[in-house]
């Protein structure tokens, strides 16, 4: 795990094929939000890509790389004070090109959205 205690995994639950919601809970003490930014944290937009690679790594049993983001969209601030419990939706499709759609939550609101596209690194 690239980002060591920034997330902790709460409940992966498959709901489809191919389909799965990933809740997840911030460390609102992690070292990186002392610096993004101070009495104001908000969660980086790196890190929930990385945190989406981890949790689809995690899920098909693979290391990947991600080959490309589409369709990339921050629609709120994820500020880890107020709402540390987000709710991944993930879809995962392909073999050799593994493509991950995402939606991220927290309550209602709608923090991300986007499309990445993987290859494996084994």
């Amino acid at each position: 795990m690239l980002l060591q205690d920034f997330y902790k995994v709460e409940q992966i639950d498959k709901t489809g094929e191919g389909k799965y919601i990933v809740t997840v809970f911030l460390n609102n003490d992690h070292a990186i939000f002392k610096g993004h930014f101070p009495d104001n944290p908000v969660t980086p937009g790196v890190c929930m890509m990385q945190i989406i690679k981890e949790l689809t790594q995690d899920i098909i049993g693979r290391s990947l790389q991600l080959v490309s983001a589409s369709n990339v969209k921050f629609m709120a601030l994820i500020n880890p004070d107020t709402n540390p419990t987000l709710r991944l939706e993930l879809e995962i499709s392909g073999e050799d090109e593994i493509k991950v759609k995402n939606t991220t939550y927290f309550k209602d609101t709608v923090a991300l959205k986007l499309t990445n596209t993987y290859k494996s690194t084994e």
